[in-house]
């Protein structure tokens, strides 16, 4: 008696997973898979007299009615983050008019590529957006070639993924030159995060680009690498102040980490604005109840969530003819935190 074809033999014979040539088969429009791919899943099929029965159709065209929320973070950070309620109120108010559920993942550094595989091949979810992507993250390749949409909330140079952000360097740049209209020279910078997420190297490049602009002299003894937390930007403030650095003022590329950087300087015995001006980046709802309040960049939190998960919803329902690349403004909120150098006794 002759084998009967699996659909296993198929993804073997076409060279892809098993789930693509499901998806193929049977019209699962949801999973955006490139023509050349779906016409070579067809064709194995077709030479090998697959005919996929009715049971496996009914089960490919299974929904989980929800999207998954992947955050590239600790616990303890996902807990305390001041920014990830705006996160969650923008993304909750799209699934909840969608009739969509929310699945929340965090993971740490290194076990990405499991992670997405993992939640694809389980299909707790339609679709997955994944918040502060790293440059380094492996499995961000993988998840390109995966069948199931993804949205980074965040830009990876290079990657073909969908993503909704801000433009972190000319947001940083907009920042620090209003420390330099206010006629510093000695800038200081405490990043968000560590170089690997892209965020806290593009808040990089723009802080360094402005000094270099302006035709100052960059010096990256005057750069410090924080984590996210206040506790971060206490220890990186200390260790400039420490140094004696003789800097006016410092663009702290987070208002969380820039809190505890406040707090470094009024430790140290200065004074804020008079001894040294600040700037944050985020205006997170604490940014103007801090003494003095403070001057910082303002990210549209919520709207980048919505714009995110919509992008994403219409991803699951095979529209792939929108921007892949969508780019956000942001503002610079002048508040109590700078202050001219002249006015400095």
């Amino acid at each position: 008696m002759k084998k009967k074809v699996t659909s296993q033999d198929v993804a073997d014979y076409a060279g892809v997973s098993r789930t693509t040539v499901s998806f193929v088969l049977n019209n699962v429009k949801r999973f955006s898979i490139s023509p050349k791919t779906a016409a070579k899943v067809r064709n194995a099929a077709k030479e090998l007299g697959y005919v996929p029965n009715a049971s496996a159709r009914a089960l490919a065209s299974q929904r989980a009615k929800a999207i998954g929320l992947i955050m590239t973070r600790s616990p303890e950070y996902i807990a305390t983050d001041p920014f990830l309620p705006q996160i969650l109120g923008g993304l909750l108010d799209v699934v909840k008019q969608n009739g969509l559920g929310l699945l929340v993942e965090w993971v740490e550094p290194g076990q990405q590529l499991r992670t997405y595989l993992e939640l694809t091949r389980a299909r707790q979810i339609d679709g997955m957006i994944v918040m502060t992507p790293r440059e380094d993250d492996t499995g961000l390749k993988a998840l390109e070639e995966a069948e199931i949409p993804a949205v980074l909330m965040g830009y990876i140079p290079g990657s073909n993924l969908y993503s909704v952000d801000i433009d972190n360097v000319q947001a940083a740049k907009a920042a620090v030159e209003h420390l330099i209209e206010l006629g510093h020279e000695r800038i200081a910078c405490i990043t968000n995060a560590a170089r690997p997420y892209t965020s806290a190297n593009q808040r990089y490049e723009g802080y360094k680009a402005a000094i270099e602009n302006a035709g100052l002299a960059f010096d990256e003894s005057l750069v410090r690498y924080a984590d996210f937390n206040g506790h971060s930007g206490y220890d990186r403030m200390k260790s400039l102040l420490d140094n004696n650095l003789n800097f006016t003022a410092v663009f702290v590329a987070s208002d969380s980490v820039a809190f505890g950087a406040m707090a470094a300087i009024r430790d140290a015995g200065l004074r804020i604005p008079e001894d040294i001006s600040i700037v944050g980046f985020d205006d997170i709802p604490m940014a103007s109840y801090v003494t003095p309040n403070l001057t910082t960049i303002q990210i549209p939190a919520k709207e980048i969530a919505e714009q995110s998960c919509h992008l994403l919803i219409q991803l699951m329902q095979g529209d792939l003819s929108q921007n892949r690349a969508i780019t956000l403004p942001t503002q610079l909120i002048i508040r109590q935190s700078t202050a001219h150098l002249e006015r400095r006794p």
